[in-house]
């Protein structure tokens, strides 16, 4: 059974520990400079690697480099796996582990998956997929057809209507579930609600996120949610909507349809490319949520009041 962990193992001495790291700064106000210190998002390389069985014997393939922040490590190194094709089911991951450091400067910063006896893994499949999600923008109709090989044949249930007035509240939950954007101010976040039955819109907790995760990246934050229900065996989550802090790209479209999700929606703005997708793919997209209003972009049908 794979582990996961909440946090890296502890720091090296003089290090930063954690999502947040004081600073020293100097602050100008309008009475001149006031020195104090800071607290920021930790921004650090994690490298992923996967352990699989090649002609009976195990062999390392380094897969990825992505700049995160610390925690939740393993639940984003499974939600990258899941979201590139790598892994398909719970059972096909046998453990994850932290790779036993060369330098004080790798100390956590190395999780290696470790495929079960038997799952095939192909390195140069995942290198392309990966190549071809950071070059979407580019590539645009090739891109799209490929998401939608890679999707299950059935699509998953619509689930209840997105009540206009349970929508209006969900940025401020975002905002009251995310404990280290209130100390930092520079993380993204990631979301997953679950929509009340119509004319529960109001009923207490309604608005409160089921799963959230945070990071300085928006992809890396919702790897990590989605890699925390692939763990739990609780993909697909259909019926469910899922909040971004930020814009909504191709990307955040397609690793949230890979995870059966019917409804996206942004505080910020949808791509272009990002809507085109949602709109083939049946999916509920939303932009501009937040002060009291949003965009429709995709799927308005599921939108109620």
């Amino acid at each position: 059974m794979a582990e996961r962990v909440a946090d890296r193992p502890p720091a090296p001495p003089g290090g930063s520990s954690g999502a947040a790291a004081r600073v020293s700064v100097v602050g100008y106000e309008d009475g001149g400079p006031v020195h104090r210190s800071d607290l920021l998002a930790v921004e650090e390389p994690l490298e992923i690697r996967v352990v699989a069985e090649t002609a009976g014997r195990r062999v390392r393939h380094p897969v990825a480099v992505t700049m995160r922040t610390p925690g939740h490590d393993f639940e984003l190194a499974t939600g990258f796996l899941f979201s590139e094709g790598a892994i398909h089911a719970r059972r096909e991951l046998w453990r994850l582990d932290y790779c036993e450091p060369a330098s004080p400067e790798e100390r956590g910063n190395v999780v290696e998956a470790y495929l079960a006896p038997g799952v095939a893994f192909d390195a140069a499949a995942l290198s392309r997929n990966v190549y071809t999600s950071s070059s979407c923008g580019v590539c645009g109709k090739t891109s799209i057809e490929q998401v939608l090989a890679q999707l299950p044949a059935r699509r998953p249930a619509a689930g209840p209507p997105l009540e206009r007035r349970w929508l209006l509240r969900l940025p401020a939950a975002l905002g009251d579930a995310q404990p280290v954007f209130a100390r930092t101010g520079g993380l993204h976040a990631a979301a997953l609600f679950e929509p009340p039955v119509e004319g529960w819109a109001d009923a207490a907790g309604a608005a409160r996120p089921v799963v959230l995760r945070e990071d300085v990246g928006r992809h890396n934050a919702l790897d990590k949610l989605v890699g925390s229900l692939f763990l739990d065996e609780r993909l697909p989550a259909a019926g469910r909507l899922l909040l971004v802090s930020g814009r909504a790209s191709f990307e955040l479209v397609q690793k949230a349809a890979l995870a059966g999700l019917p409804a996206l929606a942004a505080v910020g703005a949808p791509s272009s490319l990002a809507v085109e997708l949602a709109g083939r793919l049946g999916m509920t997209l939303i932009g501009f949520l937040r002060d009291g209003r949003f965009n429709v972009y995709a799927g308005g049908q599921r939108v109620t009041g």
